[in-house]
C-alpha cells in the first residue's frame, strides 16, 4: 500500500528521517558527515529551504526543514 501523498504548502515544516536498508551504520565516520553536511547545504541552498535543525546519528538522521515555496510546483522540478 503507498503512502498518502504528502502534503505541500509554502512555508510547510517537515520532519525528515532516513536509514539503511537493515540498519546499518550510514555513516562511517566524520569526514563522511562532513560529506553529507557538505551535500545537505548545497540542496538547501538550490531549493531554497530554511534548514532548522538535524541529528546525525549512527544508523539514521533526522532533519527539520522548511519550504518557503512548495515543494514540487517550482518551476523546472516536474
Amino acid at each position: 500500500m503507498a503512502r498518502p501523498l504528502r502534503i505541500e504548502f509554502p512555508g510547510a515544516i517537515y520532519h525528515v528521517a532516513a536509514r539503511g536498508n537493515a540498519r546499518p551504520a550510514i555513516f562511517r565516520d566524520d569526514a563522511d558527515r562532513d560529506l553529507f553536511l557538505d551535500a545537505l547545504g548545497e540542496v538547501v541552498a538550490r531549493f531554497g529551504w530554511l534548514y532548522h535543525a538535524r541529528c546525525l546519528m549512527g544508523k539514521h538522521y533526522h532533519l527539520l526543514i522548511e519550504t518557503p515555496q512548495a515543494i514540487c510546483r517550482r518551476p523546472g522540478l516536474n
